[in-house]
C-alpha cells in the first residue's frame, strides 16, 4: 500500500464510505440496484443466452461485417450489481471504437458461488464467439473489480479450455487474491468503497464452503501464467487491491505476457467511475479506450 494522499480532482473522495458492502446491507443494496435498473434509459439489446445467463448488447451506429467485440463484466464485490450498470461505459466504448460490446448477466454469490460466475462468463463469451456478426479473432474481454478479477480468470480458463482466444484482457481494479483478506497490516482510512471488511465478505461470498480455493477463483493462486492474451491493467494507489494487482502485472510481465500496468496516483477504488469528469479518471478511460482500440482495430 502507498499512502498517497487521494488525487485532489477526486473530490468526493472526503465524502465517500470505505465501505458499503456487507452482510447486513446486501439486502437494501440489492433492492436498490433492480431500482436502478427501471430507471435506466434502455440502451442495449438484452439477449437470454440460456437459463441462466443473459446480456445486454451495445452496437454501434453504424455496422460493419465481422465487427471486433468486447465482452465486459461488471463489478460488485462477485455478490451484488448487474449487466446494465456499465451502460454509459459500454455505450461509450461501442460508439467510439466502432465495435459490439456485450454485459455478462450473471449468477451473483452467495446463492451462486464459485465456479457459477466464471462458467456463465465463459458460457457468454462462447455465445459471442458464435454470432455470425461477430470476428471472433477479435475479442477482447474486460471488466473491473469483481468483474476484472473474473474477466483475469476467464484469460486463465479459455487459455486451459482452447476453444476461444481473446486478443486482449482489459482489467481494472481486479479483485485477484483471496489471501488479502487475511492481512492485518493494513490501514484502512486510506480506501473508499471497498475496505478490508467488504473484501472477507466477497470471498467468503465466492468461495463458499470449499475448504481449498481453485487458482481459477483467485486468480493470483494460479502457477503458470504464460500463454495469456496481452493485458491491460488499471489501479489506483488507494486501493485495497492495489498490491495484489501490481503483481499480478508483474508475474504476467515475468511470464512473457506483454502487460501495460497504468497506476492513477490518489486513486480509490472505482474512481473513474464514480467521478468520471475528475481529469485522473479521463485519463484512466483514454487508457483503456486505447488499448482496446489498438488490440481490435488495427490492421
Amino acid at each position: 500500500m502507498t499512502g498517497q494522499p487521494f488525487d485532489p480532482q477526486l473530490r468526493a473522495a472526503r465524502f465517500l464510505p470505505r465501505t458499503i458492502i456487507t452482510a447486513r446491507t446486501l439486502p437494501t443494496l440489492r433492492v436498490l440496484t433492480k431500482l436502478a435498473r427501471r430507471a435506466r434509459r434502455p440502451d442495449a439489446q438484452i439477449v437470454a443466452v440460456d437459463n441462466d445467463v443473459s446480456v445486454h448488447v451495445f452496437r454501434p451506429a453504424e455496422s460493419r461485417p465481422r465487427t471486433p467485440a468486447l465482452l465486459w463484466i461488471h463489478g460488485g464485490g462477485m455478490v451484488l450489481g448487474d449487466a446494465a450498470q456499465d451502460s454509459t461505459f459500454c455505450r461509450k466504448v461501442a460508439d467510439e471504437l466502432n465495435i459490439v460490446v456485450v454485459s455478462v448477466e450473471y449468477r451473483l454469490a452467495p446463492e451462486h458461488p464459485f465456479p457459477a460466475p466464471l462458467e456463465d462468463c465463459y458460457t457468454a463469451l462462447q455465445w459471442l464467439a458464435r454470432q455470425p456478426d461477430i470476428d471472433p479473432a477479435r475479442i477482447a474481454i474486460g471488466g473491473e473489480s469483481a468483474g476484472g478479477g473474473l474477466a483475469a480468470a476467464l484469460a486463465l480458463l479459455t487459455k486451459e479450455r482452447g476453444e476461444t482466444h481473446p486478443v486482449l484482457q482489459l482489467v481494472s481494479y481486479p479483485m485477484l487474491d483471496d489471501r488479502t483478506t487475511t492481512r492485518t497490516e493494513i490501514d484502512a482510512r486510506q480506501f473508499r468503497l471497498w475496505s478490508p471488511a467488504s473484501n472477507r465478505f466477497g470471498w467468503g461470498a465466492y468461495l463458499g464452503p470449499a475448504t481449498t480455493v481453485s487458482p481459477l477463483a483467485a486468480p493470483a493462486r494460479y502457477d503458470d501464467l504464460s500463454g495469456l492474451p496481452p493485458a491491460w491493467i488499471g489501479i489506483g494507489t488507494n486501493d485495497l487491491f492495489y498490491d495484489e494487482t501490481v503483481s499480478y502485472a508483474e508475474r504476467l510481465q515475468q511470464a512473457g505476457v506483454p502487460c501495460t500496468l497504468h497506476l492513477a496516483p490518489g486513486g480509490y477504488h472505482n474512481f473513474a467511475g464514480t467521478e468520471p469528469k475528475a481529469a485522473i479518471s479521463q485519463a484512466f478511460t483514454k487508457a483503456q479506450l486505447t488499448a482496446l482500440d489498438q488490440a481490435l482495430n488495427a490492421d
